[in-house]
C-alpha cells in the first residue's frame, strides 16, 4: 500500500502555509504600489519640472524675442543715421568737388595770364653803340667805400631744348643757310645704299631768365651765433666786447655791440676795417665769460636782386630735323647728315655743331647767348 506524508493531513500546516503565501503576496502588492507611488512622484515631479522649464523658456523665448526687436529697431535707427550721413559726405565730396574744379579752373587762368605778362613784358632793348671819351673822375664817398665791399654778379639760365629719339640738331656757322634748309619740305640724306628722308623745322627754345645780383658786404661789422646768456645780458655784452676788443685774439678796437640773449646772436661793428676780415676768415672766436665759450663769426652782408627779364631765345642757326630712322649706327647716321648738310649743292654750308639722337633715347641740348664783335 502507498504511504502518505502525515504532514498533509494537518490543517495548521495547510493554513500557516496559506498565511505565508498571502503575506508574501501582500508584501509584493505593497512593494508594487511603493514603487508605483514612486513613480507616480517622479512623474509628478518632472511635470512640474518640465512646466518650470517650459515657463522659463518661454520668459527666455519672449525675452529673445523683446531683444530682437530693439535691436532690429536700433539697427534701423543705426542704419538710418548711416545713410543719412552718407548723403551728407556725398554732398559733401560734391561741393568740394566743385570747388577744386573751380580753383583748377581758376590757376589755369592765373597761369595762363602769368604766361601772357610774361610775354608782354620781356624785355627786349636795342642799344645803340657810342663811343666814349673820359672827361673827369667822379669822388666817391671815402666812407662808404671803406666800409662795404660790393660785388655784382650777373645770373643767366642757359636756353635748352629736349631733343627726343630720331630727331637731330645740327647748327651752321650762316644763318642764311638755315634758312634755305628750313625752306625744303624734307631733306633726302644717301646713305650708302639707301636713302633717308628727314623733315626740318624751326626751333623755338623755353623762355628764360636773366638777373643781377647785387651783394655788399660790411668790412667793419660782423655776425656772431652760438652765444648763449651764462650770465646777465649786461655782463654778456660787457664781455663780448672786451674780448672782440683783444688784438692778440685778432679782434681790434669796438664800437658797437648787440646782443640777442633769446637766440644766442649779435653783432660786433669795429672802429677799423680789416678787423672784420680777418675773424671772418677764422670762423671761430674764444669768448671770456669764465667757462669755455666759442661762438661762430659770420660775414655781415646785403643782397638785391635787379634787372630781372625774361627772354625766348632764338637759334636763327640752328635747324631741327625730324623723322629720322635708325637705319645705321648711331655715329655712322650722324656723319651722314653732316657731310649731306655741308654740300652747297643740297642747300647745305659749313657745319658748326651736330647731334643725333636714336630711339629710345633722349638728352638735354643748351645753347649759349650769340655775341656779335664789334669794332671800336
Amino acid at each position: 500500500m502507498k504511504r502518505f506524508d502525515d504532514t498533509l493531513q494537518r490543517p495548521e500546516i495547510l493554513d500557516e502555509e496559506k498565511m505565508s503565501a498571502a503575506a508574501e503576496e501582500l508584501q509584493k502588492y505593497k512593494d508594487l504600489i511603493q514603487c508605483a507611488d514612486d513613480e507616480k512622484s517622479r512623474l509628478l515631479l518632472e511635470k512640474v519640472e518640465a512646466e518650470y522649464g517650459k515657463k522659463k523658456a518661454q520668459k527666455e523665448f519672449e525675452d529673445l524675442a523683446e531683444l530682437e526687436d530693439k535691436l532690429a529697431l536700433q539697427f534701423k535707427g543705426d542704419l538710418d543715421e548711416t545713410q543719412e550721413q552718407m548723403k551728407n559726405l556725398d554732398r559733401v565730396k560734391r561741393d568740394l568737388q566743385r570747388e577744386l574744379q573751380d580753383l583748377q579752373n581758376k590757376l589755369h587762368m592765373m597761369k595762363a595770364e602769368t604766361a601772357s605778362l610774361q610775354q608782354k613784358f620781356k624785355i627786349k632793348a636795342e642799344i645803340p653803340v657810342k663811343r666814349m671819351k673820359f672827361t673827369q673822375t667822379e669822388a666817391e664817398e671815402k666812407e662808404d667805400r671803406d666800409e662795404e665791399v660790393t660785388s655784382v654778379f650777373t645770373v643767366t639760365q642757359r636756353p635748352s631744348f629736349l631733343l627726343k629719339g630720331g630727331q637731330a640738331l645740327i647748327t651752321f656757322e650762316e644763318e642764311n643757310v638755315a634758312d634755305q634748309i628750313l625752306r625744303l619740305a624734307k631733306c633726302s640724306v644717301a646713305c650708302d645704299k639707301i636713302k633717308l628722308d628727314v623733315k626740318p623745322y624751326s626751333l623755338t627754345l623755353e623762355p628764360s631768365v636773366k638777373f643781377e645780383v647785387h651783394i655788399k658786404v660790411s668790412k667793419k661789422t660782423i655776425k656772431f651765433s652760438n652765444a648763449p646768456p651764462t650770465l646777465p645780458e649786461e655782463r654778456m655784452k660787457d664781455r663780448l666786447e672786451i674780448s672782440f676788443s683783444k688784438a692778440s685774439r685778432g679782434g681790434g678796437e669796438v664800437d658797437s655791440v648787440d646782443y640777442d640773449q633769446q637766440n644766442g646772436t649779435g653783432r660786433v661793428t669795429f672802429v677799423h676795417t680789416g678787423v672784420a676780415e680777418n675773424l671772418v676768415l677764422r670762423e671761430k672766436f674764444s669768448v671770456d665769460t669764465g667757462s669755455d665759450l666759442t661762438v661762430d663769426v659770420l660775414p655781415l652782408y646785403e643782397y638785391q636782386l635787379k634787372k630781372f627779364q625774361t627772354y625766348s631765345g632764338v637759334p636763327n642757326h640752328t635747324v631741327l630735323l625730324g623723322g629720322i630712322q635708325n637705319l645705321l649706327d648711331e655715329e655712322d647716321l650722324q656723319d651722314h647728315l653732316e657731310i649731306h648738310f655741308q654740300k652747297p649743292s643740297n642747300y647745305g654750308g659749313e657745319v658748326q655743331a651736330i647731334k643725333y639722337v636714336p630711339s629710345g633715347k633722349s638728352l638735354t641740348a643748351f645753347f649759349n647767348e650769340a655775341k656779335e664783335e664789334t669794332d671800336g
